[in-house]
């Protein structure tokens, strides 16, 4: 009854612009059997969204027809979804309530992408909170991460879910900080980016490699070969933390290694800690086209090993003088520290051509955040303090291949195409 008065509404009126909504089972052809009805009878279509959540069509077509054919349209709607078995609504819209819609579509468009081992309602609330106490509406929300089965343990490790959402926040540092506070309480990583043609279309990343590809310091792995390593150890934590200058520390730690046998460097390079996710991000950055690149604070022989092991495109890490088959407690050339980073990302973003909106840099030291804080997408992985505090996006509660989320790619298109 209440449909028909609808209809009877829309008859009555102008009824030019209309739009229906339909949910019910989804199967082939409901899409196709709905539109066709359209077609027929020369409406333009003005807006079409659909989702689909367990099988459950949820589709929305917001149309404009002949003032003559409205009533012929809504009457063919109707008798085809009863026929689909699926249920529809019809919504009159007025030229003036349309043309408001139309003139919001100049607002920034964010994206806001959370991963964690698994996700739950009170975090996806919260995130929803932030964004309504900001204003803001939310667009489309979509699951980036597989199908989750009832079975715990056959679940990834991971879950994640991309919200996209427009308009301009009131306080975009009070936002920040709200999200970073839910993701300390609520173990959850949260990325706020503002949507662009550079978000889907980058093109460089550039890894640190001690603590980032790899889950250990390798000077601290030297060191200990060398019986320094508690002594260098406090050294690292200090410069990683950023209480003490990078170049400095690294002279020290270096001076510490002093008459250290080169024979052991292969051993550790042979059982190097990967870190969790790195195999599968390799593959598939390779396979998107993405040059790579591994901008280091710690030794080009461990950077080359893992450049063959990930056919990774650029090395720059530091140089161990060696001399009679021992380490001289001495490096050659310059060092590769914060500021050399942020060069070198500039300069293979030069070299290959692509925009700085395009880069990528994750890291989780001091000595990273100049390349991150220049790079399109800057991301402190697993990182101190200081550094996540600082950088514009973070990764703390799974495993390197989250950066793919925070990249906008779903599991299922990956699967795909692997």
């Amino acid at each position: 009854m209440y449909l028909c008065l609808q209809i009877k509404s829309v008859m009555e009126g102008k009824g030019e612009i209309i739009l229906i909504t339909i949910n019910g089972y989804d199967r082939p052809g409901v899409t196709a059997a709905l539109t066709e009805i359209l077609a027929r009878n020369n409406a333009v279509i003005l807006d079409i969204g659909q989702a689909d959540i367990h099988s459950n069509l949820s589709l929305g077509i917001l149309f404009q027809s002949k003032e003559k054919d409205s009533g012929n349209i809504l009457k063919e709607l109707l008798f085809k979804s009863y026929e689909l078995s699926v249920n529809i609504r019809f919504t009159p819209i007025t030229e003036e309530a349309y043309s408001q819609w139309v003139s919001l579509q100049g607002k920034n468009r964010y994206i806001i992408t959370i991963v964690a081992r698994k996700l739950a309602a009170k975090q996806i609330s919260g995130i929803s909170h932030i964004i309504a106490q900001q204003d803001m509406n939310i667009d489309d929300i979509k699951r980036l991460t597989g199908r989750i089965p009832l079975d715990e343990n056959a679940r990834t490790p991971k879950a994640s879910v991309e919200f996209s959402v427009r308009g301009t926040p009131k306080n975009k540092e009070q936002m920040k900080a709200d999200f970073m506070t839910l993701s300390s309480e609520q173990e959850v990583d949260i990325s706020f980016q503002e949507e662009s043609m550079y978000r889907r279309m980058r093109r460089l990343i550039c890894f640190d490699m001690d603590s980032t590809l790899i889950e250990t310091e390798v000077i601290d792995e030297l060191a200990m070969r060398a019986g320094v390593g508690d002594q260098v150890k406090v050294i690292t934590d200090s410069a990683m933390r950023g209480e003490l200058d990078f170049s400095e520390s690294f002279s020290k730690r270096c001076a510490l290694l002093k008459g250290l046998d080169v024979s052991v460097m292969q051993d550790i390079a042979e059982h190097l800690p990967i870190t969790e996710g790195v195999d599968r991000l390799m593959r598939i950055l390779k396979k998107v086209g993405f040059k790579i690149a591994i901008l280091s604070g710690g030794f080009t022989y461990f950077g080359n090993y893992l450049k063959q092991k990930y056919n990774i495109d650029y090395v720059y890490a530091n140089e161990l003088e060696v001399e009679n088959g021992k380490l001289t407690g001495h490096y050659i050339g310059d060092i590769v520290d914060g500021k050399r980073k942020a060069e070198l990302l500039k300069l293979i973003a030069q070299v290959e051509n692509v925009d700085l909106r395009q880069t990528v840099a994750v890291g989780d030291g001091a000595n990273d955040l100049p390349m991150i804080s220049i790079a399109g997408l800057g991301i402190a992985f697993h990182a101190k303090p200081k550094v996540k505090a600082t950088a514009k996006q973070s990764i703390s509660t799974i495993g390197l291949d989250g950066i793919l989320y925070f990249l906008g790619y779903k599991d299922s298109f990956l699967d795909e195409q692997m």
